[in-house]
């Protein structure tokens, strides 16, 4: 069954599931009501583990908590690049298109990590309308060089927009070795 939930123990279990799949088995493991559980980071700001993962682009993270019966969300599926998941959300409610994750990040973001553009387009044809540049940085934090180019080419438009560390996808692209992503990035005005 488990310890008792606490606010401590969600939390650390949260920050794990952004980059440590072996603390989230053994959390889990532990203490199963984890796997739902939500902390509490503001006023309107929840997070869940497989929210938590799917905003970093964690798939083996993500990939765990559905396995351990976690139900899939929108954001997880476009993160995950599954666009049948994806459309069927949308199907049944076609707002969907502009949903927000964790901390409020936008379904493009998460769909940008995939790298799959045939995605990110089924979303715009459907009315997808938030999110395009700051879906630059999940493009860059994952090297999806065509992710980057379909943004550019479909709406996002401040190239200076910081990420949560405060650089901008050039610099970001810089530091993280993405060559071509940097030299697309120039090639449209973006500076360091």
């Amino acid at each position: 069954m488990g310890a008792e939930l606490t606010p401590e123990s969600i939390r650390e279990f949260v920050i794990s599931s952004h980059f440590n799949l072996e603390k989230v088995k053994t959390l889990a493991a532990e203490n199963p009501a984890l796997l739902r559980a939500q902390n509490r980071w503001g006023e309107d700001d929840f997070e869940d583990g497989l929210g938590a993962a799917a905003h970093v682009g964690n798939r083996g993270i993500a990939m765990f908590f559905l396995s351990q019966g976690v139900p899939l969300t929108i954001c997880a599926a476009a993160m995950l690049g599954d666009e049948a998941a994806v459309a069927a959300f949308v199907a049944a409610d076609p707002a969907a298109v502009n949903a927000r994750g964790a901390h409020g990040i936008p379904l493009m973001f998460h769909a940008a990590m995939s790298g799959e553009v045939g995605l990110a387009q089924f979303l715009r044809d459907k009315g997808c309308n938030e999110g395009y540049t700051f879906a630059l940085h999940g493009a860059i934090m994952h090297g999806r060089l065509e992710m980057v180019r379909w943004l550019l080419d479909n709406g996002a438009a401040d190239l200076q927009i910081p990420n949560y560390e405060g650089k901008s996808p050039l610099t970001k692209a810089v530091e993280l070795g993405h060559t071509e992503i940097a030299e697309l990035l120039r090639s449209r005005g973006a500076m360091e």
